[in-house]
């Protein structure tokens, strides 16, 4: 801040000199207090002179602190022509502010000038005030502690005055010590002082703004002497004095030269060198004794020794802490216990190779590094021999032994000595074995294997476990041994990975010997079958195939499979698919289509499925004759439903219309529904010439004869049958329209039949008409001689051509006058020439 304020002040005098007619003359600010307490108020006035003719007379005086403009300052002209500003502040924030007095000029604000403000605190009083004699550079040296900044420059200084009578006479002052700028300390030299006479003693801070002085302090430069500390040096006494202990550290001191004829007292401090271990203390150390025994430590640890004295029993300072000893403990011998376990196999008759493991178990916390082990034999036949078998750093041993050898020793050793011997006697197996062993995995690295506890109860068991096949039998097995034999299951999770299979092996130790060991297979966690069985055509036909396959053998420790499942799939990409059980070795595949290839695959599943290779199969073709009936079966079912179909339209009513027209059937219909309907007004009677019981005509033609001659078939004699050739048929239909409009029609029936006729004869001849039957397929009247066949001509058969049979008179009465005056038809006919019928 300082040098920003000088730049500032420098930049503003080189702008004033530069200005035109020397505006630095021109004007001045008097401030009440260039310094003051940081928030109060500060008062400034600028005034400017009668030789600033240049500027604008009439120009206000405007106020700046740094960049702001500050409103509020009062103008007024002084009676010898010069104008003045004055402007109050109330609070003062900054620490150091430049205040600038302004005219305008121009367009722009001129400085007329300039001052620097500063704010801050008057000075803390400084406490913590403390003092030692370093003998070392032999001076006197206080520190202090300064208290919070006052933004401020202050001054510290150190002040003393020698006194007598515990500070109570004060008597000539000692040459004041000034720190270092920034500096909180400052030492006295020894010159200026009487060791042995009383200091008065405190620190003066002083600034703009005020003084403060720290407690005083009352005392001898001698009671505030500070040591050296003193050197540590290892010690390493003789075996025959002080035998190696491991818990113990020797070591030595030497003290400070210059405080030899002190009293003094020590103090050490000691650390293991271990993660997050802490200083132990020891106090005090007598100066006369420059060696010392540390005991109680951990054996086999790297420790570090520090050590500080004092004056004692005079006042003074603790020294600072000595360089750092580094010792290590010795070791420890090994309090173990030894598990062991064996496997022996017989080379020859005399040779027996055994393979011995073992696994150490810490007693205590602070039992001592193992270094290795050590297997050795004594012979019977050799008395006090021993013979190494091995010496190994290892956790196994393989060694040769004698037949007749029934024991090794084994113990671990390191620096501090060897363990307790564990005799390790081989057992022969006659115990009972263990009953229900299974094992199941908990998580992909851990295995439960349990059992059920023989009879008597075994003292422990010894747990093997490593890779099954394919590995190699024995290669890298893990064990342990539980010594609680009531027991009935453990949690393997050493040297455990997933979808591995694992071989576990549980052997039974009672007193005297051992059961036999049994073992089971268990995959930590399971995948899904190694392989599916292979699928193989046994049969095929047109529509069907029949597989088979050859069930796979169980996987050691895998789960048995569950079902299998059969999927088909077809050109089209249609897929089918059936679940089998798992004892199902073949299924045959229904519902195929001829000639048709097909890709069949089988999936067995278990804990996970496995699919196989697969088998494209094809189905047989169909033979000609096949192919042939096929087409026949197909033709006659569509020959039947056309006759259906036919039948269906022909007896339908409703359909029969819209093929051709409905005409009435003659022999079942009623002359109702042949005799339209005559209004009563137009109804007439006709005189009855026949007998009631006769059935009336329903239709009659009547043919009108050309003036020509004769023809060959014409004749002046009358027919006796009215055999006359026709030129148009008459339908003659019983009943009449005055019985269709006053009675019902019965039913029809035999006696109901359709009559035919023709009637010959010209309006204009004299002679009568004639009217005969024709052939027709239906009987003429009831209970006469029935009509001819449709082949047969009546006319022909009866007379010859040109020679027509006369009728009878009774037959000419009834075809001329009977029927016709009874013939429906005729009722709305009027037959010219024919008078004798009424009217018609």
């Amino acid at each position: 801040m300082t040098g920003l304020g000088a730049w500032s002040l420098t930049r503003a005098a080189l702008i004033v000199l530069l200005l035109p007619g020397s505006l630095a003359e021109c004007g001045r600010i008097s401030l009440s207090h260039p310094i003051v307490r940081l928030g109060d108020p500060v008062t400034a006035s600028c005034v400017i002179g009668q030789n600033c003719n240049h500027l604008d007379p009439e120009s206000e005086i405007l106020w700046k602190l740094e960049s702001e403009l500050q409103p509020g300052g009062k103008q007024q002209r002084l009676p010898d022509g010069t104008r003045k500003s004055t402007i109050t502040l109330p609070h003062l924030n900054h620490t150091q502010a430049h205040l600038s007095c302004c005219l305008l000029w121009g367009n722009s604000l001129q400085i007329i000038d300039q001052v620097e403000l500063q704010a801050g605190y008057p000075p803390p009083t400084p406490y913590n005030l403390s003092c030692l004699m370093n003998l070392t550079i032999n001076s006197f040296i206080c520190q202090w502690e300064p208290g919070p900044e006052p933004h401020l420059p202050t001054n510290f200084t150190l002040k003393s005055i020698k006194s007598r009578d515990n500070c109570q006479t004060q008597e000539e002052p000692i040459q004041e010590c000034v720190p270092e700028a920034g500096q909180s300390r400052c030492a006295i030299q020894r010159k200026h002082l009487l060791l042995y006479q009383s200091l008065v003693i405190w620190v003066q801070a002083e600034n703009a703004l005020g003084t403060s002085q720290s407690p005083k302090l009352c005392f001898h430069p001698m009671d505030l002497v500070k040591l050296e500390p003193p050197t540590l040096e290892a010690l390493d006494p003789s075996p025959e004095v002080a035998p190696a202990q491991p818990d113990c550290l020797w070591f030595r001191w030497e003290s400070w030269k210059p405080s030899l004829f002190m009293e003094q007292k020590c103090e050490l401090r000691y650390q293991p060198q271990l993660r997050e271990a802490s200083w132990a203390l020891v106090a005090p150390l007598p100066s006369c004794t420059l060696h010392h025994k540390l005991c109680g430590l951990l054996p086999a640890t790297a420790y570090t020794l520090q050590m500080r004295c004092i004056r004692w029993p005079l006042p003074g300072h603790w020294s600072d802490w000595s360089p750092s000893l580094e010792l290590n403990t010795a070791e420890r011998a090994p309090i173990i216990r030894l598990d062991t376990w064996w496997r022996q196999r017989k080379l020859d008759p005399r040779t027996m190779d055994v393979q011995l493991f073992w696994k150490p178990m810490h007693l205590e916390e602070n039992s001592g590094r193992i270094h290795g082990y050590l297997v050795s034999w004594r012979p019977s036949s050799q008395v006090g021999a021993v013979l190494t078998l091995c010496n190994t750093t290892e956790l196994t041993c393989t060694f040769h032994l004698p037949s007749e050898a029934q024991e090794v020793v084994l113990v671990a050793y390191n620096t501090g000595g060897t363990s307790h011997p564990v005799p390790v006697v081989f057992m022969e197996s006659r115990g009972p074995p263990l009953a229900r062993l299974h094992a199941v995995a908990r998580d992909p690295h851990s295995l439960w294997v349990g059992w059920e506890p023989p009879s008597p109860q075994p003292q422990a068991y010894v747990i093997e476990w490593g890779l099954g096949p394919p590995s190699p039998s024995g290669s890298n097995k893990t064990w342990r041994m539980e010594h609680n034999g009531s027991i009935t299951g453990t949690l393997l999770q050493e040297n455990i990975r997933p979808f591995e299979l694992y071989e576990i092996t549980v052997t039974p130790l009672y007193q005297d010997t051992t059961g036999p060991s049994q073992h089971i297979y268990a995959y930590s966690q399971e995948k899904a079958p190694s392989r599916a069985p292979e699928l193989h055509l046994k049969h095929i036909g047109k529509t069907w195939a029949q597989l088979e396959w050859v069930p796979e053998a169980p996987e050691l420790g895998k789960s048995p499979l569950t079902h299998y499942t059969i999927f088909w799939t077809n050109t089209q990409k249609q897929s089918f698919s059936t679940v089998l059980n798992a004892s199902s070795w073949g299924f045959v595949l229904h519902g195929l289509e001829p000639a048709s290839l097909y890709h069949v695959h089988l999936m067995a599943t278990s804990r996970g499925a496995t699919n196989n290779t697969g088998l494209t199969l094809m189905t047989l073709a169909l033979e000609e004759f096949e192919v042939y009936i096929l087409l026949g079966l197909f033709g006659l079912l569509l020959l039947l439903i056309s006759l259906c179909g036919a039948a269906w339209l022909c007896c339908s009513p409703s359909r029969k219309n819209h093929l051709w027209p409905s005409v009435p059937d003659p022999a079942h219909s009623s002359l109702s529904a042949w005799v339209p309907t005559i209004m009563a007004e137009e109804t007439f009677q006709l005189p009855s010439l026949r007998d009631p019981g006769m059935p009336p005509i329903a239709k009659i033609t009547v043919l009108e004869e050309e003036e020509k001659k004769p023809g060959p078939w014409e004749s002046s004699d009358t027919s006796g049958t009215c055999g006359l050739p026709t030129l148009v048929q008459a339908y003659v239909l019983q009943g009449g329209p005055r019985e269709a409009s006053t009675q019902p029609q019965p039913q029809s029936s035999t006696s109901d039949q359709v009559l035919y006729g023709q009637v010959l004869g010209s309006p204009t001849s004299p002679g009568p008409g004639h009217y005969l039957r024709c052939d027709s397929t239906q009987p003429l009247l009831g209970e006469l001689t029935p009509s001819p066949k449709s082949y047969e001509n009546v006319w022909f058969q009866t007379s010859p051509l040109g020679a027509p049979v006369p009728p009878s008179p009774s037959q000419e009465d009834d075809c001329i006058f009977g029927p016709l005056l009874d013939f429906p038809l005729l009722q709305g006919l009027r037959v010219h020439g024919m008078e004798g019928t009424g009217g018609f």
